[in-house]
């Protein structure tokens, strides 16, 4: 426990008590101090067992308590404390609730999961100095017992009843056969045969370089350790289990990762009215481009005839420079930015995993940049239709402008407003409003670019629907032109989702694994632009003629993260 709760812990006001609650964390939970850039996380792995998540569930309600007392003080009622004392409490009480539901011993899926930390954790890990890649080595060794702890939680969910999809556990048996070398390709620089973790300490220094291969070999046997238990023991007994999770369920991870209760059923007419608008706009911009195509038959002529980037080192630079020019334009303009803020990197992501780009959050000190990650999927030639509002969402003025102003303010806010206590719904619906602010902006500067622009909100509207409609079991509309009347399956999501995006197959295929996996975490990214675009024309209501976009945005990302309604209540007052 930090000295902050030992010492004089009844006097602590909320902030005080958010930011203990994240120096107690670090302390169990090793990978949050390395994304936080705590140097001294960088040997070990947190205890994914049963007993490890005990631990963390039981952080969480003495935290709790010692808020409801920091509440009661003289200075609690300020903005500061009260709005970093709404979202501790809030995020807290969801994780208790998806803590309390048994949902860890059931957590198996493509892109999200103690395996899938464990191995990003590296890509993160601080690696110039020998001193920091002998940390890595002690952190390799800990992997087989950080990778026996979720096996024991899953070990235990079986004899529970309490089991993962059988999709995701067909796809992450095969990530981990990937991570350990036994059907490389030798793309996105892993030899075949070497595995993620050989490939890694490849450029360690070659005094270490002996107990580096060690420890590098010892992880990824554990990792073939966890692939043959998942594919022998695991595979079987959750056979023939619906991956679809039900109405409770999804309620409960929705609001975990949106920090409120929704109306479910609102949401998914609300995703359909997007997807009618949405679709009648890419009709207009699809006949610019192909006249008489309909949009996807236009993205597919784009594949082949328009714009693309050719290499994967061509393609890095080129969205280096996409980001760059935009945090020339926008600051100063629609932004006041921070030199520190403006440092942002783009990166190949390593193979096995996900086909979606990403986003990793600088170091607190901004030591390590804000970083996006492009999987490549084998790939070496890129439509630039595809990439443009993508890397708006994921760096600027997306991603990173938010995050990275998180850290920038977090004198201002707490610790933990500005890190871990994130709301999802928050973070892409952020993102998901940069995309349209670039729109609004005239930065889409063509049919191909607008096109793809809308393609990416349309798979975001089209999340909504098959989130919600496959894991409820809705019926579909009758105004839909997709099998009106039926009720959603799995199936029939892949094929609607395959017929209304410009994405390859396997993408979508990995997509629609994703939300089986992370059931309410994808319409996050449509309901959290609506809260951002309803906050923004309240304040604009507010002030009238007086509104200052460049202010409003400033100020609305120095607050840190809020749930959906909370986010709507404080942007609305900004």
């Amino acid at each position: 426990m930090s000295e902050t709760l030992r010492s004089d812990s009844a006097s602590r006001l909320p902030r005080q008590v958010a930011d203990a609650y994240v120096d107690d964390l670090i302390a169990i939970d090793p990978i949050t101090g390395t994304y936080l850039g705590v140097a001294a996380s960088s040997s070990r792995l947190p205890d994914f067992s049963p007993a490890g998540r005990a631990a963390a569930a039981e952080l969480s309600r003495s935290t709790l308590a010692r808020l409801d007392a920091a509440e009661r003080l003289p200075g609690a009622d300020s903005d500061a404390e009260r709005r970093c004392a709404r979202l501790l409490r809030e995020r807290l009480t969801a994780e208790l609730a998806v803590y309390e539901a048994d949902e860890d011993l059931r957590a198996v899926s493509n892109i999200h999961s103690p395996a899938h930390s464990v191995r990003e954790v590296f890509t993160l890990t601080p690696a110039d100095t020998d001193e920091e890649w002998a940390a890595i080595a002690e952190r390799l060794r800990a992997v087989p017992a950080a990778l026996a702890g979720y096996r024991e939680s899953l070990g235990l969910g079986l004899d529970r009843g309490l089991y993962g999809g059988p999709r995701a556990t067909a796809t992450f048996i095969g990530q981990l056969t990937t991570w350990a070398g036994e059907d490389g390709d030798g793309a996105d620089g892993q030899a075949v045969g070497e595995g993620f973790f050989g490939a890694f300490v490849s450029r360690g220094p070659e005094s270490l370089r002996s107990g580096l291969e060690e420890a590098a070999a010892g992880a990824t046997s554990a990792v073939a350790e966890l692939r043959d238990w998942m594919r022998d023991v695991y595979a079987p007994a959750v056979a023939g289990e619906p991956d679809p999770v039900g109405r409770e369920r999804y309620a409960r991870w929705s609001r975990y990762f949106n920090g409120t209760d929704l109306d479910l059923d609102e949401a998914y007419a609300y995703g359909w009215s997007e997807y009618h608008r949405l679709l009648a706009e890419m009709k207009a911009e699809a006949a610019k481009i192909l006249p008489g195509a309909g949009p996807w038959e236009a993205l597919k002529h784009l594949d082949e005839h328009g714009t693309h980037v050719e290499g994967v080192e061509q393609v890095q630079s080129w969205l280096q420079g996409l980001m760059d020019e935009a945090i020339e334009n926008l600051d100063g303009t629609h932004f006041e930015l921070a030199e520190r803020v403006k440092r942002v990197e783009s990166m190949i992501a390593p193979p096995g995993g996900a086909a979606a780009p990403y986003y990793t959050n600088p170091s607190e000190d901004f030591s390590r940049p804000g970083r996006t990650w492009l999987p490549t999927m084998g790939q070496t030639r890129f439509p630039v239709y595809d990439l443009v509002s993508t890397w708006y969402h994921e760096g600027v003025p997306g991603h990173h402008l938010q995050l990275a102003q998180w850290t920038h303010v977090a004198d201002q806010l707490s610790r933990y407003q500005a890190s871990i206590g994130m709301v999802s719904a928050n973070v892409e619906g952020w993102a998901l409003y940069a995309e349209r602010l670039m729109d609004e902006l005239g930065y889409l500067k063509d049919a191909e670019q607008r096109l793809g622009y809308l393609d990416c909100q349309m798979m975001r509207a089209a999340r909504v629907i098959v989130d919600i409609g496959m894991h409820l079991g809705l019926e579909i509309p009758a105004d839909s032109p997709f099998h009106p009347g039926e009720r959603w399956t799995v199936d029939l999501a892949q094929e609607f989702f395959g017929l209304h995006s410009g994405r390859p197959a396997d993408f979508i295929e990995s997509e629609v694994t994703r939300y089986l996996s992370m059931p309410g975490q994808a319409i996050g990214y449509k309901l959290g632009e609506r809260a951002w675009l309803l906050g923004r024309d309240n304040a604009r209501a507010a002030h009238g003629d007086s509104f200052d976009l460049k202010a409003w945005h400033m100020a609305a990302l120095s607050q840190g993260s809020l749930g959906l309604d909370d986010l709507v209540d404080e942007l609305s007052k900004l």
